[in-house]
């Protein structure tokens, strides 16, 4: 983890008030991570960090374009990504970060590392099913696509009438009205 070392703050020289930091986040942020459903990612991270006497309050904004494989054709298309998270940091007597939007450091620290936040509010800005924009709008060409069309059901399935339903069914039908 020295390599994310880039992505600690040490908040203790800073003055009460706003200041903002940017990151340029690429492939080798996920390589520590050892994520790698992303192809290529260009991504802008502004994190506004606001100290306060008692608190900070952390601001994530991230924008960009992450290159991914669509599930369907699992053609690589470039996804937007454009996102934000909100963090307040406190002060307690031990660690605790089991609420997602509190975080709570012991007394005594004077730096933060927001590598995992930013991991995580990139990795959930992502679209849980990734189509690629060529399938919706109808201009990809792809083998896969063609095969799915044609292994696909035909449309023009007749509707069953009344006339061809079994009378049996009707029978049946009955039982559940004549409560």
């Amino acid at each position: 983890m020295k390599a994310l070392k880039s992505y600690t703050i040490p908040f203790v020289g800073l003055k009460i008030g706003e200041h903002h930091f940017d990151f340029q986040i690429d492939n080798t942020f996920f390589e520590h991570f050892e994520y790698d459903e992303f192809n290529a990612v260009d991504i802008n991270i502004d994190l506004k960090f606001e100290k306060k006497s008692t608190l900070l309050e952390l601001h994530f904004s991230a924008e960009g374009l992450v290159n991914i494989d669509c599930d369907i054709t699992n053609e690589p298309y470039d996804q937007s990504i454009s996102d934000s998270f909100k963090l307040v940091v406190k002060f307690g007597n031990e660690y605790n970060d089991d609420n997602e939007d509190i975080l709570i450091v012991p007394h005594g620290e004077y730096e933060i590392n927001v590598a995992q936040y930013i991991y995580e509010l990139i990795v959930l800005a992502v679209p849980v099913k990734r189509v690629h924009p060529g399938i919706e709008d109808g201009t990809l060409q792809s083998d896969i696509l063609s095969k799915l069309e044609e292994l696909s059901p035909n449309e023009d399935i007749k509707t069953k009438s009344s006339e061809d339903i079994d009378p049996r069914w009707n029978n049946l039908k009955k039982l559940l009205t004549d409560k």
